[in-house]
């Protein structure tokens, strides 16, 4: 039986180095909330982990220069509710990062291990999308951005480059009158995977919707941003017919599976109910958000 190597490095050139080198054996630890699991069960067994906890920029939390934040991809849900501004700006980020398992795993469990895991029911990833957030990824070949909702490439699959690191989250500036919400339907009360997940991102001004994004999870292979929901919302003042073309796009989007979580049919029908709910709770925010 093959040895697994350990490494701990405190760059990301010599992470990347070493990542890149051990191709399809290597796994990225950053909570291991995924990883040790997967290990345990004997569905993964790698030649080399390379721990990226020690890497500073992973574990950063820092403002960007328009005003957003830069979020190390490591950065755990603990560490992130405990920032005295982040919660206040993205509160709807927040709360769908701290639905990543209990508290003790939230010590460890970080958002960019919820992307790369690659699973359509992650909370975190409809809730990034909704934000319009970008991720950084770093390799052999140098650095680029791509939007959240790129990642993704079906369960399991992410559309990351051999040898490549994600990095960081960059979330945009906060208009006033602007806040999000997430909101998941699971059979247990708490500590489930979502059969539904639906982040809502937007902007008031003098009660009408000027800008809007809805992210949907756990409804296809991958997480969606539904651009016709967004859209039926944008230029209303939330209102019935708004709010119920809005559901409509969401339900109309799902490409679910039957499982012991929940049916196509009640998948589909509480994808329209959730973005509603996410919705009336994002509005209330943002009209709280004056400044």
């Amino acid at each position: 039986m093959t040895d697994i190597r350990y490494l701990a490095p405190n760059s990301l050139d010599e992470a990347i180095g070493a990542f890149a080198a051990a191709g399809s054996a290597a796994r990225i630890l950053a909570g291991g909330t995924d990883l040790l699991v997967q290990m345990r069960s004997g569905a993964i067994r790698p030649g080399l982990i390379v721990d990226v906890k020690k890497i500073a920029e992973l574990t950063a939390i820092e403002p960007t220069a328009d005003g957003g934040f830069r979020v190390g991809a490591a950065v755990s849900g603990m560490v992130l509710a405990e920032h005295p501004r982040f919660g206040k700006v993205w509160p709807g980020v927040l709360e769908a990062v701290n639905l990543i398992g209990s508290k003790q795993v939230q010590g460890r469990a970080s958002a960019g291990g919820n992307l790369c895991n690659g699973s359509p029911a992650g909370d975190s990833v409809p809730a990034m999308i909704a934000a319009g957030a970008m991720v950084t990824l770093q390799g052999p070949n140098g650095r680029r951005q791509i939007k959240v909702e790129e990642v993704p490439a079906g369960p399991g699959r992410t559309n990351l480059l051999p040898g490549e690191i994600l990095v960081s989250f960059t979330l945009p500036p906060r208009p006033p009158g602007s806040s999000d919400a997430y909101l998941r339907m699971i059979p247990r009360t708490e500590m489930d995977i979502a059969v539904v997940g639906v982040g809502v991102n937007l902007t008031l001004k003098d009660g009408v919707c000027t800008a809007a994004r809805v992210g949907l999870g756990a409804v296809a292979p991958t997480v969606l941003l539904v651009e016709p929901a967004a859209k039926a919302l944008i230029g209303s003042k939330l209102d019935e017919a708004a709010l119920n073309a809005a559901a409509s796009a969401c339900s109309a989007a799902c490409r679910p599976i039957d499982d012991k979580r929940g049916t196509i049919v009640y998948r589909t029908k509480v994808a329209g109910v959730l973005l509603r709910r996410t919705a009336a709770i994002a509005a209330r925010r943002a009209k709280e958000n004056r400044v």
